[in-house]
Parts: structure tokens; sequence; C-alpha cells
């Protein structure tokens, strides 16, 4: 399985950034996927994940910020992030959840204050 995730940026404090998730098989369609993130030098953090239906959690540090949503035609998630703050920044990665051995390269999300 390949993990595509896309759309990260720089952007200032408050900015939005949707970040986007392919993967090659039809690993989120039957799956819990997630969104992970790692801020430079901090260990890698469970962002939310969203079941099948469409049900999503967020952590409590993104809630009222972040929407995850998935379109099971195209085994694809996504990640609306608004109102962006500096600590926010970091490397983010899509799995399932559990996840998977392979994480992808990951798409870097800057947040300048």
């Amino acid at each position: 399985v390949q993990l595509q995730a896309s759309g990260g940026g720089f952007v200032q404090a408050g900015g939005t950034l949707t970040l986007s998730c392919t993967a090659s098989g039809r690993v989120f369609v039957y799956n819990v996927a997630a969104w992970y993130r790692q801020a430079p030098g901090k260990a890698r953090e469970r962002v939310g994940t969203i079941t099948a239906d469409g049900t999503y959690t967020v952590i409590d540090s993104v809630k009222s910020r972040f929407t995850i949503s998935r379109d099971n035609a195209k085994n694809s998630v996504y990640l609306l992030m608004v109102n962006l703050k500096p600590e926010d920044t970091g490397l983010y990665y899509c799995n399932t959840f559990p996840p998977l051995d392979d994480w992808g390269q990951g798409t870097l999300v800057t947040v300048s204050s």
C-alpha cells in the first residue's frame, strides 16, 4: 500500500490549508483512517481519526479548527485546517488506525507567527 499526502505549505497564523491523502489500494474503504503529525523535535502524534461511515474525532488542541472527511469512492481522506497556529507546524501523514508500517513521505505544514 502506498499512502500519498499532499496539500501542505507555508501559511501565516490564522490561515487555512486542506490536506489530501490517497491510498493505492482500498485500504481506507474498510478501515479507520487517521491523520498524524510530527512537529520538529517531537514524537509523532495522532491528530484525528475517521471511521468508514464518516464519523471523525480530533485531539483537543485542534478541536473547532480541524475537520476530517473522506471520499470512499476515491479512497481518499482529507484534513481541513482553519485558524492555523504556529504550533500546528509539522510533517503531516495519513495512515490507517492502527497505522500500517509504510507511512509515505508526508506533507509539510509551516505556520508562521
